[in-house]
């Protein structure tokens, strides 16, 4: 058992609400143990000015990640004028994530930002950004149907995408680190996989000693495992307004 209680192989409990706020057409609170963020989705006709120069213009998905002053202890200084390294390395991931189950063509020429704030900080929130974004973008993407018919979701989307953290800590593999778990692991590596199944991208590291490939495939399969479940959820969570048939 873990210190929260939890098996090797399980996921922290995760709650989701939709609609969590108005303004934007994709709006996603969601939690897992302590680690709490706010996904919201926007959409913009047009887009960005390097696009513009294609023959026949098609749209784009980004994403911006943002940690909250009190989402840490110490506090973290607001970013304003310029964002940090890692932040700016945490939305490039949730933007490139999330643009392997687009369609660009189907989407037309617009732009669907992604925002993922962390209100907590508890280990994970770049793959829970990544999770929660995608349920963000779906609602975004139905609600854009109801403004043009011809922008079918189903259509847009080319699968589901999830992402979980894996790691090996005191010589054994763990599922969904905390922040306790992440910050003493001696491997620790992000995965991210669509909803067929296949890789989008892993980042990994041999944070205290190398590691050898059945360690590798062994976080991997663990990965796998969680994956599914998430996805299990997100396709729970948006119940009917889930697109897609994998």
């Amino acid at each position: 058992m873990r210190h929260d209680g939890r098996k090797s192989n399980q996921l922290r409990p995760i709650t989701v609400q939709r609609e969590f706020t108005g303004a934007s057409p994709g709006s996603v609170y969601i939690k897992a143990g302590r680690t709490t963020l706010l996904c919201t989705a926007s959409i913009e006709e047009g887009v960005p000015p390097w696009k513009k120069q294609e023959e026949n213009p098609t749209g784009w998905v980004t994403a911006e990640y943002s940690m909250l002053p009190g989402s840490t202890v110490p506090r973290k200084r607001r970013e304003r004028s310029k964002i940090d390294g890692r932040s700016s390395e945490i939305q490039r991931l949730i933007g490139r994530s999330l643009r392997a189950v687009i369609d660009f063509q189907a989407l037309g020429p617009r732009t669907i930002t992604v925002d993922c704030d962390v209100l907590e900080a508890d280990g994970g929130t770049r793959t829970l950004g990544i999770t929660g974004g995608f349920i963000a973008l779906v609602d975004a993407l139905n609600w854009l149907q109801q403004q043009d018919e011809q922008c079918e979701p189903s259509k847009v989307l080319l699968g589901s995408v999830a992402a979980v953290s894996v790691g090996i800590c005191n010589g054994e593999p763990l599922l969904d680190l905390d922040y306790s778990e992440d910050s003493t692991a001696e491997v620790d590596l992000n995965v991210v996989m669509n909803g067929q199944g296949q890789f989008v991208e892993i980042q990994g590291t041999a944070e205290q000693k190398t590691f050898s490939r059945p360690q590798l495939d062994q976080q991997l399969t663990l990965a796998e495992k969680g994956i599914v479940e998430l996805t299990s959820i997100q396709r729970e969570i948006l119940g009917k307004k889930w697109p897609l048939d994998e």
